[in-house]
């Protein structure tokens, strides 16, 4: 008999956690295993690559009617006769309105979105809240039978600013904690130094095959580059964590030294009209750009002359191992978890994290061709997949 499985996550829209997620559904022996997926929004970047065999579990009415613009929302809540929905609805956007940490906006809004949300039925051999906060909670929470819960956390914990207390009671009613990198766990035990027992590393799978498949889709020029103009490319949701702040003023000094560079962003989020008002005031409209939202990034990887990654922190980044796996000259700052990818001077270059040095180390990586080129050649001699991770979450799920 199949193992049953559920996987829950937020959204599909877009980052690194939704990638891996889809990366490892796509991977899943479905002869073995019967895999059901919860999701808040069933619309959004990557929902197209979730396989065939996965059923998508639907969302109840009140759920929609809760997630309506307020005044919507609380007129259908209240001429269904839900006044108490309706309350916790307009709590919701209260709360939002008063707390600018996102993390902690999160954390203690659950208590309100749990009361639109049915409890999911079934019976799960392994329920999988696949990223922190919402995710995790929606698996202690709602799901009413699984012989076994696991959350999954993507991020170095202590960079978000998150209510540890909160997440406490969460983490010891689950029976494993995964995390994508070392220094993650690492983390992870130092803050829940009694949930140590628990914690696992499994990496992000990311399948070479895959990505240089994808990669060689579109041969047309995407950057509509100029004659000796450098293009760089920095991949991620346009928020306070991926610090692109910082790679605006990058740009900027550089063009001031007389580069031409292109500086492309793949990515958005609620940080997009702070950046366009700093480029527009930095006169940077012709060379650093916020391209969206792509379905298949790995093209403009591979034609991207620099790939750089100006993050405060990061769990462990997809968008970097991708850049590897397509042999790109790799500039990081120095986040907390940039050593477990990057050996710098061999692989890629990590550098502070101000705008001078990310400056000084592109312009150093455009005129000096042999580091570009030795950086490349040591990347091309790399193994570089991950997909024998798979086989450690086989084993996670099978204790």
């Amino acid at each position: 008999m199949k193992k049953k499985l559920l996987f829950i996550m937020p959204s599909l829209t877009s980052g690194g956690g939704e990638r891996s997620l889809v990366t490892l559904l796509n991977k899943i022996d479905f002869d073995l295993y019967s895999v059901d997926l919860f999701l808040l929004m069933h619309e959004g970047l990557f929902v197209e690559f979730v396989p065939k065999e996965v059923r998508i579990i639907p969302l109840p009415d009140t759920y929609h009617m809760f997630s309506l613009p307020l005044l919507q929302s609380l007129w259908k809540l209240v001429s269904k006769g839900n006044g108490k929905l309706a309350y916790n609805r307009l709590m919701f956007t209260f709360r939002n309105r008063n707390l600018k940490n996102v993390a902690l906006r999160e954390q203690y809004n659950w208590k309100y979105i749990s009361k639109s949300l049915e409890n999911i039925k079934g019976n799960y051999d392994v329920a999988i809240g696949f990223l922190e906060k919402t995710a995790t909670y929606i698996c202690v929470d709602k799901v009413d039978s699984a012989a076994r819960k696991i959350g999954w956390v993507h991020i170095d914990y202590d960079q978000l600013g998150m209510d540890p207390v909160f997440d406490q009671a969460y983490f010891d009613k689950l029976d494993q904690i995964v995390t994508v990198s070392q220094e993650c766990a690492t983390v992870l035990e130092s803050r829940f130094p009694e949930q140590k027992e628990k914690v696992n590393v499994i990496y992000n799978i990311v399948s070479p095959t895959f990505i240089n498949s994808m990669a060689d889709q579109h041969h047309e020029e995407l950057f509509e580059k100029e004659e000796n103009q450098i293009v760089i490319l920095s991949i991620g949701r346009l928020h306070y964590q991926k610090n692109f702040v910082i790679a605006i003023e990058s740009c900027k000094k550089l063009i001031d030294r007389g580069y031409n560079i292109s500086w492309n962003i793949i990515g958005d989020g609620d940080e997009r009209e702070r950046l366009l008002a700093l480029i527009k005031e930095y006169n940077l409209e012709n060379h650093f750009k916020l391209l969206g939202l792509k379905s298949n990034p790995y093209p403009y990887i591979k034609q991207a002359d620099i790939y750089s990654q100006t993050s405060r922190f990061e769990g462990k980044s997809i968008a970097i191992d991708e850049a590897k796996i397509l042999n790109k000259p790799i500039i990081v700052t120095n986040f907390s978890t940039a050593k477990d990818q990057i050996t710098h001077g061999i692989d890629g270059m990590i550098v502070e994290m101000n705008s001078d040095a990310i400056a000084d180390e592109i312009e150093k990586m455009i005129i000096n061709a042999e580091l570009r080129t030795k950086l490349t050649t040591n990347l091309a001699s790399l193994q570089l997949g991950t997909e024998d991770e798979i086989n450690k979450f086989y084993e996670l799920i099978n204790r």
